[in-house]
């Protein structure tokens, strides 16, 4: 795979600028098809061998772009602050929008080359991680992120020699440090892990491209090139998936809805003392010193007028406002929609001592936006499988989610509806869309129970509460809260 980047003869300074004019105006030229397009973002990973020139070609494509849409990212070393949320967290947030272009070093490959480069292989953890890459890709390419991989490579004497040539110029001496230095003398191992991560994680909609990097004409040369293919190529393709590490689903295809009493329901009498028992338990759990080590997002999904709203304040009511934050999801921004839809979701997920409260989620990708026929039906169907994966890294990274689904009947939901209508507080809460979505209200039920087969986990299970009695809903959602809570903590 690397024989030939490691012989490839070097251009002469006369053929690099006769290629080099056109290759620039080519550059720019579909730069800007591609920003009037919109249709899609270019996400460049750089990696490779260390001492091959990476930075310089990189700091002269942003040269020969329009830099003005082009975001470079170089992840420093996590800090403290970075482990409060997920890994993937701080990559999600520096996805370009669609018609820009990211440069990305290291990235996610980072962790994984150095796995692979070790004497004593992991075989398991090392699968593991390209498993994670392999449909993280596929993640973004299916949401308008197109992935190109630059793995710029030089043999050993011609890293030695780079190495050399910049340790002797003091202009250049400071790019040499520890890292370079070791590197150089772990360069079979570097190879050897290159080779085989570049040939389990090529894939059409993200592939591996070799850039040779001993001549510093021919590497710009190589790297405009790919560059240009990725901005003309069409979209590529998203295969399925199968993810053998997916946490376990716990339903049947049976809609739980059809089997739920409606009829439940609370005496006012015993609902006032219990609900102050609940947010005193929820109250001292969030409190505990081993939930700063944890995190809890909570998801209410149901009908519109269901109590999501009445549930949530008990809920709040027993935390410090400034340990919590409500996102009331809603139509999503021009922002948004420029990017992967879980990027607004990733935003907004809790750090380590916090809660993060969703009034409606991630969720509406496969309840409203598939029946209202938003996208396509390949998009919502492979959205079952981004969804678990979201929510298998959060709580892989300790965050526990609770999801509810808060249920009523159709006779309970227009009751409700005509209340509102005649209520000077709560006229605001009705609007000629819940009108309209009542009247698809078999569509959501069906799209609701699939959504249930497929994403009821074992890692995040769903709560499925019976509210046609309102104090009934709360009681059970605090209860599911600080038993979740405690059980976790203590």
């Amino acid at each position: 795979m690397f024989q030939e980047a490691e012989s490839d003869p070097a251009l002469s300074q006369a053929e690099f600028k006769k290629i080099e004019s056109h290759l620039r105006v080519q550059l720019v030229n579909e730069q800007y098809k591609h920003i009037n397009l919109q249709d899609r973002a270019l996400l460049i990973l750089v990696a490779g061998i260390d001492g091959a020139g990476k930075g310089d070609t990189i700091n002269l494509l942003n040269e020969w772009l329009d830099p003005r849409h082009v975001h470079t990212i170089a992840f420093p070393p996590p800090i403290k602050a970075d482990y409060v949320y997920p890994a993937a967290r701080r990559f999600w947030m520096s996805l370009p929008q669609k018609g820009e272009i990211g440069i990305v070093f290291g990235s996610g490959y980072t962790t994984l080359f150095e796995e692979a480069a070790k004497k004593s292989l992991d075989s398991d953890k090392l699968e593991n991680h390209i498993l994670f890459v392999r449909r993280f890709e596929a993640n973004l390419a299916a949401n308008g992120i197109q992935v190109l991989k630059l793995w710029f490579h030089l043999s050993r004497e011609a890293q030695h020699k780079r190495i050399e040539e910049r340790q002797a110029n003091p202009s250049t001496a400071w790019q040499i440090d520890e890292s370079d230095l070791r590197a150089q003398k772990k360069f079979k191992a570097i190879r050897r892990a290159g080779q085989l991560i570049i040939e389990a994680t090529d894939a059409p909609h993200a592939p591996w491209v070799i850039v040779p990097s001993a001549d510093p004409q021919l590497r710009t040369v190589r790297t405009a090139q790919a560059v240009l293919q990725a901005l003309k190529a069409p979209a590529a393709k998203i295969p399925a998936f199968h993810d053998p590490a997916a946490p376990i689903k716990l339903t049947r295809r049976i809609n739980p809805l059809d089997k739920l009493d409606y009829s439940v329901s609370i005496s006012k009498q015993d609902y006032d003392t219990q609900i102050l028992q609940w947010q005193n338990r929820l109250a001292i759990a969030i409190r505990q010193k081993k939930f700063k080590k944890q995190a809890l997002a909570v998801v209410f999904e149901g009908p519109d007028a269901a109590g999501k709203g009445g549930a949530i304040r008990r809920i709040t009511r027993a935390i410090d406002a400034r340990q919590f934050n409500i996102m009331p999801v809603a139509t999503p921004k021009p922002s948004e929609l420029a990017r992967p839809y879980l990027w607004r979701f990733w935003r907004n997920v809790p750090s380590k001592g916090r809660v993060a409260i969703f009034d409606r989620s991630w969720y509406g990708r496969v309840l409203v936006e598939r029946v209202e026929k938003l996208i396509t039906r390949p998009t919502w169907f492979r959205a079952y499988d981004e969804i678990n994966d979201f929510e298998q890294q959060l709580t892989k990274h300790g965050v526990l989610v609770l999801k509810f689904w808060l249920a009523i009947t159709p006779e309970e939901q227009l009751k409700r509806f005509r209340e509102r209508e005649h209520s000077p507080y709560k006229q605001f809460k009705i609007t000629p869309d819940d009108w309209r979505n009542r009247k698809k209200w078999k569509a959501y039920s069906t799209a609701a129970a699939e959504m249930f087969h497929h994403t009821n986990t074992s890692l995040a299970p769903w709560h499925i509460v019976s509210a046609c009695d309102k104090r009934h809903a709360r009681i059970q959602v605090l209860k599911q809260i600080v038993l979740a809570l405690e059980n976790t903590i203590n």
